[in-house]
């Protein structure tokens, strides 16, 4: 019914004759979808930009991550933070915000900034 394998060339020629265009975005850092009650984020997405028919459609692939909004950390979360990152009090407190609590993650996220 369908071929096995797909040329890549030979879609890319069907999507413009059909007047589809498609390309990856380059540089993503993060795409950040915005709800009542969170934010799902997704760290150095694949992002793919598909233009059809005068409509702009996007394909977002990645880990995600949910923040609560109004989320605050606990006092031995920031501690330990700051112990194991090395970091003042407020990094620790910004890092465990914008991770939704996830203190593994905080932690790895001050020790990439350095």
């Amino acid at each position: 019914m369908f071929p096995r394998k797909i040329d890549r060339r030979q879609l890319e020629r069907a999507m413009r004759q059909m007047g589809i265009k498609a390309q990856e975005l380059e540089g993503v850092q993060e795409v950040v979808i915005k709800l009542a009650d969170k934010e799902i984020v997704i760290p150095n997405a694949q992002v793919t930009l598909t233009e059809m028919i005068g409509q702009r459609s996007y394909q977002v692939s990645g880990r995600e991550i949910e923040r609560k909004l109004g989320f605050e950390p606990s006092e031995d979360d920031i501690k330990l933070v700051m112990e194991q990152a090395g970091v003042e009090r407020q990094a620790a407190a910004e890092a465990l915000r914008g991770t939704g609590g996830d203190i593994a993650e905080a932690i790895l996220k001050l020790k990439e900034r350095g």
